[in-house]
């Protein structure tokens, strides 16, 4: 950290209320938060972050704000803006462009309420851009996190020469293919920003490539990206997981799992995830083996997210109807085959961690995927990994874990059984071998590949 440098992303590392006036701080919520915080909390770093409450509008009147060790300045963006902006563009557009998560005979339909909506997306960059023209110090480092900013490097770089700008992005990147649903416009203006940051970073090596094959295809140039994969903090993980509250749920899953095997899931509930097609596995797996009625359950804990999105909606509806058809079909008086809960408690999510014999992580397409090395990190059972090659953490995991395809429900049901099944001793060696994997890699390592990388550009 020898240049001073700034980050910025959509949500920031505090989040402000008002109670009876008094504006009163605590620390922000997400994976960025938890995997950067630690390293810029109580240093001279600044974050810029969008205001996202009616107290972060208040504190972003007071411009930069020191607040729970951090120094941060939110942005009063119009609401409206905001509103475009995030859930139009960046949720309901560029995620489904990078997870292939489009319906195409149905969506998208690119029309006038989208083209306002592109808008806004450039007004919310412009804002960010703005305030880190104006916060930057001489010489600094930018950091740019994710989908919410990619039109910002190219006013930053006309207004401060001076910096370095580095972008990395937590989704896959889409494929040509799939970025052709995309206006020409919009395309070209995003790879335009990509290419404008600097240096592109990413997850995995797939994502990189397929930024790079964009950009010769519909800019003509070579874009180049870094790999930089994001790795928990094993010590932060760890404490969490063995806090009282942890302790607490464990007992309490314990209470409803026994002496059972567990399959456990913990993530958001997330189109991307692939969650529906999971629980049609493991009902499967109940049809292929009548051995195990009564000794496995599976345990979901899963986030609610983008609750306004009306496939998210009509989503979760349908994997509700889903979990109520199996309990229907293969419970008894004394077994629930699914124990769902869909809220935001992290602590019931470390307890399923804890608590696994094996992890179900089958995303239809990932950036990453942490729950898949963080769930080896805290296991107490020496717990199998069932990973989707579309995730990004298959690349630094495979041989480790046992493949699953995220499409093929029978493959997916067999998987399950194999990690069931598997003998003790191969499954401690299995265990042993993937905790020494992620130890390797932590958000320092990760932190420090962006900085390189701005480095490498000054020099």
């Amino acid at each position: 950290m020898a240049r001073p440098f700034v980050l910025a992303s959509n949500r920031g590392p505090v989040s402000f209320s008002l109670d009876d006036g008094l504006l009163t701080s605590r620390r922000g919520a997400g994976g960025l938060v938890s995997g950067l915080g630690p390293l810029v909390r109580n240093t001279d770093t600044t974050w810029i972050a969008a205001a996202l409450s009616e107290g972060d509008r208040r504190a972003a009147a007071d411009g930069m704000i020191e607040a729970e060790g951090y120094r941060v300045r939110t942005l009063a963006i119009d609401e409206d803006d905001l509103e475009l902006a995030y859930n139009t563009i960046a949720n309901a557009t560029l995620w489904y462009v990078h997870h292939g998560l489009y319906e195409l005979s149905r969506s998208p339909s690119i029309d006038i309420d989208w083209y306002d909506a592109w808008a806004a997306y450039r007004r919310y960059n412009r804002a960010f851009a703005e305030a880190i023209v104006e916060e930057a110090a001489k010489d600094a480092i930018v950091l740019l996190q994710d989908h919410h900013l990619v039109l910002a490097a190219p006013i930053i770089r006309d207004e401060r020469p001076d910096v370095d700008v580095v972008h990395f992005t937590h989704t896959p990147f889409a494929t040509v293919d799939q970025l052709r649903v995309l206006p020409e416009l919009a395309r070209t203006e995003l790879l335009l920003g990509y290419a404008a940051a600097g240096a592109a970073g990413f997850h995995a090596a797939r994502w990189s490539e397929d930024y790079t094959n964009a950009g010769r295809t519909f800019l003509g140039v070579r874009t180049q990206g870094f790999v930089s994969p994001l790795g928990p903090d094993p010590e932060a993980i760890r404490a969490l997981a063995h806090s009282p509250e942890c302790d607490a749920e464990l007992a309490a899953l314990n209470e409803v799992v026994g002496d059972r095997m567990l399959i456990a899931r913990a993530e958001r509930l997330e189109l991307s995830k692939n969650l529906i097609r999971g629980f049609e596995a493991y009902d499967q797996l109940l049809a292929m083996r009548p051995d195990l009625h009564g000794r496995v359950v599976f345990a979901a804990a899963l986030n609610p997210s983008r609750e306004s999105v009306p496939d998210y909606i009509r989503y979760r509806m349908d994997m509700e109807a889903t979990i109520d058809e199996i309990n229907a079909r293969w419970g008894t008086a004394d077994w629930t085959p699914i124990h769902y809960r869909a809220e935001n408690n992290i602590h019931f999510s470390m307890a399923c961690l804890r608590r696994y014999d094996a992890l179900l992580v089958n995303p239809i397409r990932d950036g990453m995927n942490l729950v898949a090395k963080e769930g080896p990190l805290v296991n107490e059972r020496n717990g199998v990994v069932l990973l989707s090659r579309e995730a990004g953490a298959w690349d630094e995991l495979a041989g480790l874990v046992i493949e699953v395809h995220p499409y093929d429900i029978t493959q997916t049901a067999q998987a399950a059984a194999d990690a069931l099944d598997m003998d003790p001793e191969q499954r401690s060696e299995m265990a042993a071998d993937l905790v020494d994997v992620v130890e390797s890699r932590t958000p320092r390592e990760w932190l420090n590949d962006q900085l390189a990388a701005a480095n490498e550009l000054r020099a």
